[in-house]
């Protein structure tokens, strides 16, 4: 169901990284395709199952790029689209969203905010609400990224393809098999950890089939909300965020995602605004990307702590890439 200009996305190792962070890093790049995020793997599926069923009509909030994605996927399917989005919101991911021809409903507040106005839309309108990491069709959207990383894509078999309908209503499913192949050849993926499907998709994967590879989910400190949950085995909130990293910027954790969190994550990391940046910079100049601030949280976390990472074979997924060309450049001088 997930449209093959979201799939089989590039894997490399990029050696130009690795001397001022002192270990192997490899790059998943989950940016070339049409709404420049990870977010339409999960959104593909998500509006597939709407055509096929209905309600061909659906609602979400969004910091910018899901709201991109389900904006994507519904116009290709007939679907009607509202996303709520925080009028701080970058400017480029709300114009992309109206491009698309979604309807596009801003409110004062953060993306919390937008959350309890698209659950009120819902239900007065009777449409389907799209939680990302809530509901599961984000969460196997993501996964998908880790049987790309682990190859184990091609060992489906005869099992149902990913999101297919499944007899009497109940949610979509799929299995996989092992690969017949050793060890993946890294042993850390650093997640960027924001709501909670990427982390949740990615860790179900990796700790089915390849247990040994630690899964190190990376946090802005300004942002620290579920991170905080992690640690204290206990939904925790914020007040405020203060991070320039947007697409993490949550204040309350979704109680059933912290829990399958607390299943697949061996780890979760607070990294700093200027070590942020600095990640920013060096996937410009070391890797040729331009990127927003959540997707260079990994190589953050990296920068934060090399011995942690000394001598270690790092993925990190770049998830994202919509970002106001104005700040950027902002961003990366500062660096």
């Amino acid at each position: 169901m997930i449209a093959p200009a979201f799939l089989d996305t590039p894997l490399y190792r990029c050696e130009a990284l690795e001397p001022d962070l002192g270990c192997a890093v490899s790059i998943k790049l989950e940016t070339a395709n049409p709404v420049r995020s990870f977010k339409g793997r999960g959104t593909e599926i998500v509006a597939g199952l709407l055509a096929e069923n209905g309600p061909r009509a659906a609602v979400c909030a969004s910091a910018g790029n899901l709201g991109q994605a389900l904006a994507w996927s519904g116009r290709a399917r007939g679907l009607d689209v509202t996303v709520v989005a925080s009028r701080s919101a970058p400017a480029v991911k709300l114009d992309r969203i109206r491009a698309l021809d979604a309807r596009l409903e801003l409110v004062d507040g953060d993306f919390d905010m937008a959350r309890e106005r698209a659950v009120a839309i819902a239900r007065h309108d009777g449409i389907r609400l799209v939680e990302d990491s809530l509901d599961i069709e984000t969460c196997e959207g993501a996964a998908t990224i880790a049987l790309e990383l682990l190859g184990s894509a091609p060992a489906l078999g005869s099992a149902p393809a990913l999101g297919s309908a499944p007899a009497s209503g109940s949610a979509p499913f799929y299995e996989v098999s092992p690969s017949a192949d050793s060890a993946p050849p890294f042993d850390t993926v650093l997640i960027a950890l924001g709501g909670g499907a990427l982390a949740t998709g990615v860790g179900h994967v990796l700790k089915t089939f390849a247990p040994e590879v630690e899964v190190i989910c990376v946090q802005p400190s300004g942002a620290p909300a579920m991170t905080r949950s992690w640690h204290q085995r206990r939904v925790v909130t914020t007040e405020s965020t203060d991070t320039i990293a947007d697409g993490v910027a949550g204040r309350r954790p979704i109680p059933d995602v912290l829990d399958d969190l607390l299943l697949v994550a061996d780890d979760a990391v607070l990294v700093e605004e200027a070590s942020i940046v600095a990640g920013m910079r060096m996937l410009l100049d070391g890797a040729g990307l331009v990127v927003e601030p959540s997707a260079a949280l990994g190589i953050a976390a990296i920068r934060e702590d090399r011995d942690r990472f000394a001598g270690r074979h790092v993925v990190t997924i770049v998830c994202g890439s919509n970002v106001d060309v104005d700040a950027y450049h902002r961003w990366t001088r500062r660096s």
